[in-house]
């Protein structure tokens, strides 16, 4: 993985980014652990963005995610994005007779909430030392529409990466959401993911600030190579 963000950062490309799981659906078997994956990565590279996409905080300790964002911060120079969400239903890992995990879709939403707002203490003060982004370590937060709920937590962070779009004109209904519901004039990241080779013009169009290639939960090494070696496509 390491060796693939140097060839992404040499190849032109802004950002690497990794999945968040402790498993998966079958057939997959092999998962790595994304913050030891990214220490690799942060370490082996000098510009590109990390972060991963995303961390289900319902399952997360706050205290020990924000000691783990603040050391990949500082490791790569600040150039960590924390991407946050639910956590996905499909792939067992939330079945409470298998990992013990909180199943409740509604009780998952509150603790995602109040983990998020625990990590913005510990990073202000509570532990040291701080991250090295100031104010904060952005904040991407996934979300689906039409539900209003995410998009309303979206709204209240650093950016938002929706799921299951049908195409650049719900990203653009979505993105027009989202604005309608932000109370600053901040920065706010709109993150879209399509397969290695897709045209990010009309998502850009459609208000994407981030057009990221992705590979499915089985990706082969080389695919993964031939579509850095592309370059980017803008």
């Amino acid at each position: 993985m390491a060796q693939l963000a140097v060839r992404a950062e040499s190849r032109g490309w802004d950002g690497f980014f990794v999945w968040d799981h402790v498993a998966y659906a079958a057939p997959v078997r092999r998962v790595a652990d994304p913050w030891i994956t990214l220490a690799a990565v942060a370490a082996a590279t000098e510009r590109v963005t990390i972060g991963p996409l995303v961390t289900p905080i319902p399952r997360r300790r706050p205290h020990q995610l924000a000691r783990e964002t603040v050391t990949l911060d500082r490791l790569s120079g600040g150039r960590l994005v924390l991407g946050v969400g639910l956590g996905s239903a499909r792939t067992g890992e939330f079945d409470p007779k298998r990992f013990g995990e909180e199943g409740d879709l509604r009780a998952r939403a509150r603790l995602l909430d109040d983990g998020l707002e625990r990590l913005v203490s510990y990073w202000s003060g509570e532990f040291e030392p701080p991250p090295l982004q100031r104010p904060r370590i952005p904040v991407w937060v996934a979300a689906s529409s039409p539900s209003r709920r995410p998009l309303r937590r979206a709204a209240r962070w650093d950016g938002v990466f929706p799921v299951d779009l049908d195409g650049p004109a719900a990203l653009s209904e979505l993105r027009a959401e989202v604005e309608k519901l932000r109370e600053s004039d901040a920065p706010f990241d709109v993150i879209v993911t399509n397969p290695a080779g897709t045209d990010p013009a009309p998502w850009i169009a459609a208000g994407a600030t981030w057009c990221l290639s992705g590979f499915g939960p089985q990706p082969e090494q080389e695919q993964v190579e031939q579509a850095i070696d592309a370059g980017p496509f803008l």
